[in-house]
């Protein structure tokens, strides 16, 4: 059976969470996120690394899950209309919930229950709200055997979540805001609110934990990635932690997470510098006469683009838009491709530095 430990409040005993070898590696994973936070400023335009990196996100995160699309079909799926196979809807609905938790931060620098209902809500298409029927628990996808039982009674789940975001909100601590999102990932993991979508909405408060203590200033770090390359181990250290009560090792799986992240990230962003200002080279060179900023930072913003979005964009005619996207796609910047009765223009070069993490 799954063991069954009353999950303690928050916060933990701070000699178990703030050892000699988690603040070395605090110390690395905090200097190597400072040096992110300061890169991601020098993009003139932050929606391009904003919808580039959420994107990826979207799609790990739900791969996590076992909901695996590819990058091609996403951004093919933003682009045209109609219907989407339900793994393609499922990681743009992950998308868009990112967007709804980062303008909810945006606008009250903190959350409600009520805020995380949302966010869960936009992942999964459903009003089921906070569990209050007992009978949920975690098994393991090969044996069946059940390896977790979550708070089971709706009082305790509230009481919990309630404690859950008194921490979630605080503005100061005794403990680094690193070694806090760590401790409340796993006890959002735990409380385990929700019927569905758990994992992905835990993910998504971590991006935004990092912005209400003003770490990062748009949600551009995300860790599944990491945790997809190490899944076992982070499914491990989680009941780990909740059978024996012995943080450490856990804590040190997310510091290291983060200073991993935050290294590849900064690679990400650096490439798409590199290219953006190649880009604009050979525009000035090939094709001056249609060189416009704006034009430039829409394809980096839509990789897949289309005559829509330049009409958008530089408000000209849909004649001069399509004209434009064709000399771009004669110079070698952008490939075009038929996608039922639409025309997309992808920027390949960009797409290559995406998926490469």
């Amino acid at each position: 059976m799954g063991h069954i430990r009353k999950l303690d409040i928050l916060p933990p005993k701070i000699e178990k969470v703030e050892t000699v070898q988690i603040l070395r590696q605090l110390t690395k994973s905090a200097n190597v996120l400072g040096e992110l936070k300061g890169i991601a400023k020098t993009i003139p335009n932050q929606a391009m690394l904003i919808n580039a990196v959420v994107l990826q996100e979207a799609k790990d995160s739900s791969e996590i899950e076992n909901i695996i699309t590819t990058q091609d079909a996403l951004y093919k799926a933003l682009t045209t209309q109609g219907k989407q196979p339900e793994q393609v809807k499922e990681v743009i609905n992950y998308r868009k919930a990112i967007f709804t938790g980062f303008s909810i931060i945006e606008k009250q620098g903190f959350l409600r229950l009520s805020d995380i209902e949302v966010i869960q809500k936009t992942i999964v298409e459903n009003n089921a709200g906070i569990r209050n029927m007992p009978g949920t628990v975690l098994k393991n996808d090969k044996t069946g055997e059940v390896v977790y039982t979550p708070p089971q009674e709706k009082d305790e789940i509230l009481d919990l979540i309630t404690n859950f975001l008194e921490h979630f909100n605080l503005k100061q601590t005794e403990l680094h805001p690193l070694i806090n999102l760590a401790i409340l990932h796993y006890q959002f993991e735990s409380i385990h609110p929700f019927y569905d979508g758990n994992g992905r909405t835990g993910r998504i408060l971590n991006i935004l934990y990092l912005i209400i203590n003003k770490l990062l200033d748009i949600p551009i770090l995300y860790l599944s990635s990491y945790i997809n390359h190490n899944k076992n181990d982070y499914y491990r250290l989680l009941n780990a932690t909740n059978k024996n009560d012995k943080w450490e090792e856990y804590i040190l799986y997310i510091l290291k997470a983060v200073e991993e992240t935050s290294l590849k990230t900064i690679e990400k962003i650096n490439n798409i510098k590199n290219l953006l200002d190649k880009t604009i080279e050979i525009v000035k060179d090939k094709a001056s006469k249609i060189y416009r900023k704006e034009l430039i930072e829409l394809l980096f913003e839509q990789p897949y683009s289309k005559i829509e979005y330049v009409v958008e964009k530089l408000n000209v005619e849909r004649k001069a838009a399509s004209r434009y996207l064709k000399i771009l796609e004669n110079a070698g910047i952008l490939k075009s491709q038929k996608v039922g009765r639409e025309t997309i223009y992808i920027n390949e070069n960009l797409i290559e530095i995406l998926k490469k993490y």
